[in-house]
C-alpha cells in the first residue's frame, strides 16, 4: 500500500500547523527536515529525536526525510569531499537511529528548484509557481534578486541567503564541472555511502532535476531515463533509487513519465514519488503549476498512477506544489488547501486502480470456473 505524505516545514517555519496535516484523510506520514542545519554537518540525534517525537505526538509518521542537502564540495570534487562525505554517513546512521527509511537529496549545482513567478494569477484567480525561459536569459544576480524578492519572507529549498550571499564565488568553483565530472563527482558519493545505507537499512532517492535542462551554463545530470540508467549503474541495489517528481521530469515533453516508472519501478529503484501536475505554455519550455487533476494540466495523471500500480508501487507519496487557493497566501507553492485537494484526488486514482484491478481479477477466475462447468 501507497504511503501518503505531506511536506512540512516544521514548527517555526510553517504556518500549517501538524494538526491540520493529521485532519488530512489518507495522509499518515509527514516528510520533514532539519532545515536550519547548515549543509554538510552532521544532523544531531537529539535534533533529529525532537522533530519525531513532535511528528508523531500529532498523531503521524516521520519516515521520509527531505533533504539532507550535498555540499557543494562533494559536487565539485574538491579534495575537502571525504570529510564531508563522512559528516553525511553520519547523518544517516543517525537517521536510521529514529526509524528514517527513505532519505531525498538532489544533485543539482549551485540551485534547486527553480521557478519565476511564485504568484503566477490563473484564470480562476487562483496563483501558483511558474517557470518562463525568457526571464532567465539575464544576468544571473538578476535571477537571483526575482527570485528571493518573490519569496515574501520565505526561505526557499536551494536557495538560502547565506549559501548564495557569494554567488560568483559559487560559480567560479564550478568553472570546470560539466556533465560527466558532476556524473562521476557523484558516483564517488553513491560508492563511499551505499554501504552505509546498506547497513543502515535507508534508502536514497535522488531527486530528477527541476526543470530538466542546464540553467546559467550549469551541468544537470537528473534530466531523463538516460541519465538514470546512468545513475542506478554507479551502485546496482535498491538502495540507490530515485524520488520520480511527476511535474520536474514531466516539463520536458520529450520525458515519458509513465514509461519511466514502469521501467525503474520494475527494478525497485522508486522509493519516493512526487505527484504533481503543470501545464505547458507554449512550446519553449514554459509552464505553470496545476490543479493535480488530469484535466487541469498537460500531464495524465491517471496514466502516471497507474504506472505506479503496475510496478506494485508500495512507497511513499506525497503531493507537490499547489496553488493558493481560497484567500489562503503561505509559504509559495507550499499553502494547505490544493496540496490536501491533490493527496485526496491521487489517493482516490489508486483507489479506483486497486479495486478495478480486483474486479478484473475475479472476473477472470468466475470466467474460468464457468468454462470448466
Amino acid at each position: 500500500m501507497v504511503k501518503m505524505g505531506f511536506r512540512w516545514y516544521g514548527s517555526q517555519d510553517d504556518p500549517i500547523p501538524l494538526k491540520y496535516i493529521r485532519q488530512i484523510p489518507g495522509c499518515e506520514q509527514v516528510v520533514g527536515a532539519l532545515f536550519d542545519i547548515p549543509v554538510g554537518e552532521v544532523w544531531p540525534k537529539k535534533r533529529i529525536k525532537a522533530l519525531k517525537d513532535e511528528v508523531e505526538a500529532a498523531g503521524l509518521k516521520l519516515e521520509v526525510i527531505e533533504s539532507v542537502n550535498i555540499h557543494d564540495d562533494i559536487k565539485i570534487g574538491l579534495p575537502t569531499r571525504d570529510q564531508y562525505i563522512e559528516n553525511y554517513k553520519q547523518t544517516i546512521r543517525n537517521l536510521a537511529a529514529y526509524g528514517i527509511k527513505v532519505i531525498c537529496y538532489n544533485f543539482m549545482p549551485v540551485f534547486d528548484w527553480v521557478r519565476t513567478d511564485m504568484r503566477f494569477e490563473l484564470p480562476d484567480g487562483s496563483t501558483d509557481l511558474a517557470y518562463r525561459h525568457e526571464m532567465v536569459q539575464g544576468t544571473l544576480q538578476e535571477t537571483l534578486d526575482m527570485v528571493t524578492s518573490q519569496s515574501e519572507g520565505f526561505t526557499l529549498p536551494g536557495w538560502e541567503p547565506e549559501r548564495l550571499s557569494d554567488l560568483k564565488s559559487l560559480f567560479d568553483a564550478y568553472a570546470d564541472v560539466d556533465e560527466d565530472k558532476l556524473a562521476a563527482n557523484m558516483a564517488y558519493f553513491l560508492q563511499a555511502i551505499m554501504p552505509t545505507c546498506e547497513e543502515m537499512d535507508i534508502k536514497m532517492a535522488v531527486h530528477t532535476d527541476d526543470p530538466p535542462r542546464p540553467l546559467f551554463g550549469l551541468p544537470r545530470i537528473v534530466k531523463n531515463a538516460a541519465d538514470l540508467r546512468r545513475i542506478a549503474a554507479m551502485w546496482d541495489s535498491p538502495y540507490n533509487g530515485f524520488t520520480i517528481c511527476t511535474g520536474s521530469l514531466g516539463e520536458n515533453p520529450a520525458n515519458d513519465v509513465p514509461a519511466i516508472i514502469r521501467e525503474f519501478g520494475a527494478q525497485d529503484k522508486i522509493p519516493f514519488v512526487h505527484a504533481r501536475n503543470i501545464k505547458f505554455m507554449g512550446d519553449n519550455g514554459d509552464f505553470h503549476e496545476s490543479a493535480h487533476l488530469s484535466s487541469e494540466g498537460s500531464l495524465d495523471m491517471y496514466e502516471i498512477m497507474k504506472a505506479l500500480h503496475d510496478v506494485n508501487f508500495d512507497g511513499y507519496m506525497r503531493p507537490d506544489h499547489g496553488r493558493d487557493i481560497w484567500g489562503e497566501v503561505g509559504r509559495p507553492g507550499y499553502g494547505l488547501y490544493d496540496r490536501a485537494l491533490g493527496l485526496s484526488y491521487l489517493n482516490g486514482l489508486l483507489e479506483a486502480l486497486a479495486k478495478g484491478s480486483a474486479d478484473t481479477t475475479e472476473t477472470v477466475v468466475m470466467t474460468e470456473e464457468l468454462e470448466m462447468v
